[in-house]
């Protein structure tokens, strides 16, 4: 015995033409294929609405990818950068700003 299907329909939203055909393999999925002007825009699985049907349309920039890498790099010294701080002089121990003044380290 064969499962029943759903027919293909064909309706208006606003000035989109939607058809509606059965999904192979499914007895009741529809895939709705948004059209305009006689040129197909995309298609969903989903009852569309006209919003999605202008976002088919035109879709919003997306801005280009920046690697990770590149873009951060936080800390790092330039190339030729002389270094700075009391350790270039020669001195053998870090300052400890949060030291007690006087105290003695082992």
């Amino acid at each position: 015995m064969a499962i029943p299907g759903v027919e293909r329909k064909q309706y208006k939203i606003g000035k989109y033409d939607i058809i509606a055909q059965p999904v192979a393999g499914s007895a009741h999925m529809l895939r709705y294929t948004v059209m305009l002007n006689g040129k197909r825009l995309g298609a969903l699985m989903s009852v569309p609405t006209e919003s999605d049907c202008k976002f088919l349309e035109s879709p919003p920039v997306v801005p280009p990818l920046k690697i990770f890498q590149v873009s951060y790099r936080p800390g790092r010294p330039k190339k030729n950068a002389q270094q700075s701080g009391s350790n270039a002089e020669g001195d053998n121990h870090a300052t400890i700003p949060w030291a007690i003044k006087g105290q003695q380290r082992y």
